[in-house]
């Protein structure tokens, strides 16, 4: 159990790192997952995450902490337990962000993280069913493509918003992020590409790789001031994985913090309330936590749209059909098929607002779809000014950090939630999509005032699965990680997973995280060198 490399966490990032370290055959590279194999067949079908979202079996089920910009509710925030991570159960969509937020990463002085410096390496990860030109990449491993799924409600609300004057946009992954249009996916002829799909799948035969699942890491070890392996427990019992190289966490936002916590790296005073011997002090261990909060708009339609579909029998039955025939249909659905990336101000220099548009509606995709016709505009702001953070429960790893998102709690936050419900309804008020609209049923054409419309997106909105920055990167004394992801004050250990965001960027997160993992292992590599 004498490794080079020790990857904790086989999700987007880790799975990354994992594969790209095995390449060079002279590494032994282990690869240390708590859940289980991607066996599941839900898994790999795209419209899965309906089944695997609140399954124990795939899935964390983590719950917030009662959040007062929520109204006091706790919410459920879903990880993947898996490999492959959350890309085994999220909802396939790939975005990559905005120029500027990797910029602005630079501008925070992290040399390297620039939109030009990090393009090149989503162009390598990437197999772009539309083939290859200045910023996609063919032959990659991830499997990116256009939908295999198109519903009338969803054309309609694109040709709505290009008629209330936002322009239409062919490819927000282009370095030009502004506009409508629809989704990109991580699939491959309507399967799933996680990233366990994309990197591990051509890479667990090579007999440098040992891919390890059901091992919940404990803590780090330790050689003097450098990390010299992990504690895991598997199969009823404890044992360390050695590394003689280097330790990469990449169990995700919570987990990374979480781990590092457990093994004495973090707030001193936290530590010490929880009985922990403080290896060394990072007080941001845990903060700066960041995510997308999303409200949720639906509108009743008059005339039918995927509600009404998967209601019927044999429907359903036609729907596996096509799926099992051709790979087509709404079993190929992602998450959501059309967006819009917009900006709710004049003064805003770039889309401040995301949009998910779904020809469905539910009040949670694990509870089933609505009774009646309708469809969801989702509602998301960009770059939240909020922060929230980790904190212990307890020196046991089998505790989960409690998350504490604080969410909505800025002017600027609260402000620009409602500034785009209002677009929302602003679209709905445009053909071709007014006349297909029957009712306005969430939030509802009582909430009429600002106060009222932020106090149903308090009682209602949730997250859009996208938590970041609990380990920032930085080159000031309270950053976690530099700007080559290693862990401040300790050698032989880094961070590679979305935890490491400043900031975090204004899209989903599961294409940067597997961008971070890429340039992670090319780090690596070259100071290994």
């Amino acid at each position: 159990m004498d490794f080079d490399y020790v990857v904790v966490g086989a999700g987007s990032a880790g799975c990354a790192v994992a594969s790209r370290l095995s390449e060079n055959p002279a590494n032994r590279v282990a690869l240390i997952e708590a859940g289980g194999r991607d066996w599941n067949p839900w898994i790999h079908i795209p419209v899965g995450y309906f089944t695997t979202l609140n399954n124990p079996a795939t899935d964390w089920c983590l719950k917030t902490e009662p959040d007062e910009g929520l109204a006091g509710r706790s919410i459920n925030w879903p990880r993947g337990k898996v490999l492959g991570g959350s890309s085994a159960i999220n909802g396939l969509l790939y975005v990559r962000g905005q120029p500027q937020d990797y910029d602005h990463w630079r501008q925070l002085g992290n040399k390297g993280w620039g939109w030009d410096d990090v393009l090149p390496l989503f162009i390598k990860s990437e197999d772009h069913e539309r083939g290859a030109d200045d910023v996609h990449g063919s032959g990659g491993p991830l499997a990116v493509s256009d939908a295999r799924l198109s519903r009338a409600i969803c054309n309609d609300w694109v040709e709505a918003a290009v008629a209330a004057g936002y322009p239409h946009n062919a490819d927000y992954n282009d370095g030009h992020q502004e506009g409508v249009g629809f989704y990109q996916l991580t699939s491959r002829k309507g399967w799933r590409c996680s990233s366990a799909t994309a990197f591990l799948k051509p890479a667990r035969r090579r007999p440098n790789l040992k891919i390890i699942t059901g091992a919940l890491a404990l803590g780090l070890e330790f050689d003097g001031p450098r990390a010299s392996g992990v504690r895991i427990h598997r199969h009823g019992r404890n044992e360390t994985i050695k590394a003689r190289g280097e330790v990469v966490l990449a169990a995700g936002a919570i987990g990374s913090p979480h781990l590092l916590m457990l093994s004495g790296i973090g707030d001193p005073q936290e530590l010490h309330t929880h009985g922990i011997d403080l290896r060394h002090a990072i007080s941001e261990v845990g903060k700066n936590l960041q995510d997308h909060l999303q409200a949720r708009l639906i509108f009743k339609c008059n005339e039918r749209t995927m509600n009404d579909e998967v209601r019927s029998l044999w429907r359903k039955m036609a729907m596996a059909l096509e799926f099992a025939l051709y790979r087509t249909g709404p079993m190929t659905m992602a998450a959501s098929l059309a967006f819009g990336f917009m900006k709710t101000r004049p003064e805003v220099a770039t889309p401040d607002i995301q949009f998910h548009v779904q020809p469905w509606s539910a009040d949670s995709p694990a509870e089933g779809v609505h009774p009646f016709s309708a469809f969801t505009m989702s509602v998301c702001q960009l770059r939240p000014e909020s922060t929230g953070q980790l904190k212990l429960r307890s020196s046991s790893p089998m505790d989960t950090p409690a998350i504490h998102p604080n969410y909505l709690a800025t002017p600027t936050d609260q402000e620009t939630l409602v500034a785009g419900i209002r677009m929302a309804r602003e679209i709905a008020g445009y053909e071709p999509l007014r006349s297909k609209i029957s009712d306005e049923f969430q939030p509802g054409r009582h909430a009429a005032s600002d106060a009222d419309l932020l106090q149903w997106a308090r009682q209602t909105s949730t997250t859009i699965y996208h938590p970041a920055g609990t380990c920032r990167m930085g080159n000031d004394n309270n950053a976690v990680v530099d700007d080559r992801l290693r862990v401040k004050g300790i050698e032989g250990l880094r961070v590679a997973d979305c935890s490491i965001m400043p900031q975090i960027v204004s899209g989903n997160t599961n294409a940067p995280a597997i961008m971070i993992g890429e340039k992670a292992a090319l780090m690596i590599q070259e100071d290994g060198r």
